[in-house]
């Protein structure tokens, strides 16, 4: 036993020196018990101390960041949005909640008119139809759907498809047994393409499928008559549209905004409703010159293209109301667009690009590019909703600051 108690010394004594001289930060012993066995012995204190002064800095770090975007515009414009949309849904006026023009975002307003008769009851006739509505919706969200209910073909009568943030990449072919569907909003799925029995849907009304990854639409969309909203946004492939569109008279919006199209579709110009037309973020080059033969389009959103120049045929247009394009790459521009009387805003965009954001170790961008369009869309839908109920907006704004820099 002497023996070995001064051999575990000796072990003791190399160990810690061999410890220090490697800067290591676990310490090895070692014990002997009754039977005489050598057991090693672990100390993570140390190592223990180390990870706990980590997780504070990563803590801290976080804590400041939140702080951040706590005291930032963007922070405080979104608070603004969230209260204007909790208004609108209360149905409280505009004046209520404005002072000067700027929003003041009192939550005794939202309190006050949340308590009166008439909203409560107004509240409870809006719950009753809206059960009535829900018999005829179909309705689905989850990224644990990858594909329809096996249910869903029994229940011809709906009239309404609501299904988003799916992984869903196939819409089923006996959906032309749904000949009472008016509305069929598909956004923010996986979906790859459209059936050719689509256009078996004659009396439906709205198409959603932005946001997922269609590369082309099917010819017999076309047969679909009654069509008044296609939205087909943030797909980030289409290049075309297929002629046979150009059936879709009662068409008023039009959104194929983030996609690869290189010019304005033959088959939207032939569109004679179209009121609303959104082709931003695509490869526009140009405008065609024979652009005014939509003479309902009310809106033009044509930002973040290639655009260098307008057509003058835009001021032939009497109903746009709204052009919006962005400016930094336009050298030609007709004055009689920025002199119009006719009460149209031309806003003219400076984009600030997303800057990557520089990690410990590895580069990550923040929001993927399709996250970046979808956020930009709400916030120009919501600055245009804002405009129109603005009765003191400027006919004129040459340049509004697009930072998504978060």
């Amino acid at each position: 036993m002497v023996k070995e108690k001064k051999d575990f010394q000796q072990f003791e004594t190399s160990q810690t020196s061999h410890s220090d001289h490697h800067g290591f930060f676990l310490q090895e012993k070692l014990n002997v018990n009754s039977m005489g066995h050598q057991v090693i012995i672990f100390d993570f204190s140390l190592i223990r101390g180390l990870w706990e002064t980590r997780v504070k800095k990563n803590k801290e770090r976080q804590r400041k960041e939140k702080e951040r975007l706590e005291k930032s515009s963007l922070e405080k414009i979104k608070q603004e949005w969230n209260f204007i949309l909790e208004c609108r849904k209360k149905g409280i006026p505009q004046s209520k909640y404005l002072k000067n023009g700027f929003v003041d975002t009192d939550e005794k307003i939202l309190d006050t008119y949340g308590k009166t008769p008439q909203l409560q009851k107004k509240r409870a006739l809006s719950d009753e139809a809206n059960k009535d509505r829900n018999k005829f919706i179909f309705q689905l969200s989850g990224q644990q759907w990858t594909e329809f209910p096996e249910s869903l073909k029994d229940q011809t009568f709906l009239k309404e498809w609501h299904v988003s943030n799916t992984l869903i990449q196939t819409i089923p072919d006996y959906i032309a047994l749904f000949q009472d569907l008016r509305v069929l909003e598909l956004s923010k799925n996986q979906i790859n393409h459209l059936p050719v029995e689509i256009g078996c849907l004659k009396n439906l009304k709205v198409l959603n499928v932005s946001f997922n990854n269609l590369k082309s639409v099917p010819p017999e969309l076309g047969d679909c008559e009654n069509l008044e909203k296609l939205d087909l946004s943030g797909n980030m492939e289409i290049r075309e549209l297929p002629f046979e569109l150009s059936n879709l008279k009662q068409v008023t919006v039009v959104d194929v905004s983030a996609n690869k199209f290189p010019s304005i579709p033959i088959c939207v110009l032939r569109m004679s409703n179209l009121q609303w037309l959104d082709i931003s973020s695509n490869n526009l080059r140009d405008l065609p010159e024979d652009i005014d033969r939509l003479d309902q389009l009310q809106t033009l959103l044509l930002q973040k293209n290639k655009l260098t120049y307008l057509p003058r045929a835009l001021v032939n247009m009497p109903k746009l109301s709204l052009l919006v394009v962005s400016g930094d790459d336009l050298v030609e521009i007709p004055t009689a667009i920025c002199e119009s009387t006719t009460g149209l805003k031309f806003i003219s965009l400076k984009d600030s690009p997303v800057e990557t954001i520089v990690c410990e170790d590895t580069e990550e961008i923040i929001e993927s590019e399709r996250e970046r369009e979808q956020f930009e869309k709400e916030f120009m839908k919501a600055y245009i909703e804002d405009l129109k109920e603005r009765d003191s907006a400027p006919s004129y704004t040459t340049k509004v600051l697009f930072s998504l820099q978060l």
